[in-house]
């Protein structure tokens, strides 16, 4: 099919094969390091053994997925069938006991979720860069922190429904009316507004690592290509600039983060148990922790967060680049092609 000169963007793409770019960057990333999450919660349910109604954050590279155990440790994905001595050991144990395909455990359900943010994500802040620098002419250095901030805040609040839908399905078992059911009561008790209980802590954390995470990604791609005299970033410059533009924002950020794995796992243990407690605020929750821990349990995780964020980042952006690419070169082709024909006729 032939792609008009009229459709394309700023980019040389159209919008709609940023869409495929970043799809096919999110199934990628999903599938490289899901296996890392999955081991991690094979670790965490042998350390400490999963109650029925025990909540845990799983992610798939992409996105935290918040899950509910409800059958203790017999569930089957996330129980710990025997003793590991490490991640190592438990790669090992999970592939000869129970086949490679258990790395990939949960994967399916949350990449229904997972890959449409992603390419919400992506492709809303692709448009506003190129909307921002060339529409209104605004040549700021900060063109990348405004359009990843407003692209995280638009894919969060279509998302944020979804997401507290998925908890109250995985409470308990649901049929697809019986689910309707639980959202209207919810609704006409706490009004539409309550579908979208959980955002503030999910912007407060998602919102600052995406503007920080794409500011310094343009700055360190762009160095890059002007030291290396690219016009388009290789692999190696877009997967080094994901992966270092990662570390620092999920540095930054990590008190928000703590933060909101807390939030979320007590919403969901409530909903489980059908408490009528009221959640406290993110402050709140942030001034129990420093005086539960002190300063240092805001920053709880950071090793484990760097060596999932930093590959998941270097993963996605390396192959959103390299699909962005793939086909601005198919269109130049098609273009040239459409030229050559235009003169021949």
């Amino acid at each position: 099919m032939a792609v008009r000169q009229s459709d394309l963007g700023i980019n040389g793409i159209t919008p709609i094969q940023q869409m495929i770019a970043s799809c096919s960057g999110a199934f990628m990333t999903s599938l490289l390091v899901t296996p890392f999450d999955v081991i991690k919660i094979r670790l965490q349910a042998q350390r400490t053994p999963f109650y029925k109604g025990k909540c845990f954050v799983y992610c798939n590279g992409l996105m935290d997925h918040l899950c509910v155990c409800e059958n203790g440790n017999n569930a089957a994905w996330y129980k710990a069938p025997g003793q590991f001595k490490g991640t190592f050991d438990a790669f090992i144990q999970i592939v000869r006991n129970e086949g490679p395909k258990s790395l990939w455990s949960g994967l399916p359900p949350t990449l229904v979720m997972a890959v449409p943010a992603t390419v919400i994500y992506f492709t809303c802040y692709d448009q506003l860069r190129a909307f921002l620098k060339y529409k209104l002419e605004y040549d700021g250095a900060y063109i990348p922190l405004i359009a990843g901030a407003l692209a995280r805040v638009g894919a969060v609040t279509v998302i944020s429904p979804l997401e507290l839908i998925r908890t109250k399905s995985q409470s308990r078992k649901l049929t697809y009316r019986e689910l309707g059911r639980v959202v209207k009561i919810a609704v006409a008790q706490d009004g539409w507004l309550s579908l979208w209980r959980g955002w503030g802590p999910t912007v407060l954390r998602d919102v600052p690592f995406s503007a920080i995470y794409w500011f310094n990604y343009e700055l360190m791609k762009s160095q890059l290509c002007k030291k290396y005299n690219k016009n388009e970033p290789t692999l190696t410059i877009s997967f080094s600039s994901g992966a270092t533009s990662g570390a620092i924002a999920a540095v930054l950020t990590l008190p928000f983060d703590v933060v909101k794995t807390r939030r979320q796992i007590e919403l969901g243990e409530l909903n489980t148990m059908k408490s009528q407690k009221t959640l406290t605020t993110t402050w709140k929750i942030m001034e129990r922790i420093v005086t539960e821990s002190g300063f240092g349990g805001l920053f709880v995780g950071l090793l484990p967060r760097l060596m999932k964020v930093a590959p998941a980042c270097a993963i996605m952006i390396s192959s959103y680049e390299y699909g962005k690419s793939f086909f601005r070169k198919i269109n130049r082709e098609r273009e040239v092609k459409g030229d050559l024909q235009s003169d021949i006729s």
